[in-house]
């Protein structure tokens, strides 16, 4: 039987803070798979859990005769910050009912300083949780970038649907990349608490003939008891498609792969496995840069 003792000293005890943030912005469709699925695994791994559930305050530059407008904006802000103040207290009575503890906040912040503090706090967690985003041009997007690029940390990016924690079958994104190895590292208790792990290859897109093969990476995870197997796969489509199916194939409860081998104005103009997987991915992924 599982007790509290047992999660705190198992693999995924390596997580001890997990944040989860959340940003209402007023649209009426902001998704909450990533507090479902940050409270699941809080008390799976017997983790602290932090919620930040953020309004994002909107703000109006102009002059006098703006009254009515302003008047507008101030009531749209109040409307916000009592919703992100429910979320707030919501995940805590659910955390209480899960024997979780958790720490909620409810800032109200204008969009730059919402993702520096995001990015700020997701540099005291061991891990950050987030909604998935298929609008490029999105806070939840650039929450994402900020956290990737600004914290040193890893993430997993949810998307709708997957409320539940669940990571018994993963899939490793492997190209030999710095970004690829810093992934696979940080998901080690992943890897580990895993019941089988799948290193997957994709050729033929780029050249990967200087690169490390799965198949040299996989004793590295296997000394770490982890359960692995290696398939080198030829591109479909593209990355991002070929990896689509064969998380499928699979059967996997999550995803994980570095995130930008290269830089994101070029991912955005000319496409990338990146940017595509964040805009649509069947399961969790778990990034890291």
């Amino acid at each position: 039987m599982e007790t509290w003792a047992t999660r705190q000293s198992g693999p995924l005890a390596a997580f001890r803070d997990i944040l989860v943030a959340v940003t209402e912005e007023g649209r009426g469709d902001e998704p909450e798979t990533a507090l479902g699925y940050g409270l699941t695994f809080a008390a799976t791994a017997g983790s602290h859990l932090t919620v930040q559930s953020a309004a994002r305050r909107l703000t109006m530059v102009g002059g006098a005769g703006l009254g009515f407008v302003n008047d507008l904006v101030a009531g749209e802000n109040r409307r916000l910050r009592i919703l992100a103040q429910s979320v707030a207290e919501r995940v805590a009575g659910d955390a209480a009912s899960a024997g979780v503890t958790c720490t909620t906040e409810a800032p109200a912040l204008a969009y730059p300083d919402l993702i520096a503090r995001v990015t700020a706090r997701a540099r005291l967690a061991d891990l950050t949780v987030l909604d998935a985003e298929s609008r490029e041009a999105d806070l939840d997007r650039d929450l994402i970038d900020g956290v990737l690029f600004g914290s040193g940390r890893p993430l997993v990016v949810v998307p709708a649907g997957r409320s539940a924690f669940s990571a018994r079958r993963v899939v490793v994104a492997w190209d030999g990349s710095a970004q690829a190895a810093r992934a696979a590292n940080d998901a080690l208790p992943f890897l580990r608490a895993a019941e089988a792990v799948e290193i997957v290859s994709v050729v033929g897109e780029k050249d990967l003939s200087a690169s490390a093969a799965g198949a040299e990476f996989a004793p590295h995870l296997a000394r770490h008891g982890v359960n692995v197997s290696v398939n080198v796969l030829p591109v479909v489509d593209d990355v991002a498609e070929t990896l689509r199916a064969q998380v499928g194939l699979f059967r996997a409860d999550m995803l994980v792969m570095g995130a930008y081998r290269h830089p994101r104005l070029q991912e955005w103009f000319l496409g990338g496995a990146t940017r595509s997987l964040l805009t649509r991915s069947p399961v969790p992924l778990f990034l890291a840069h």
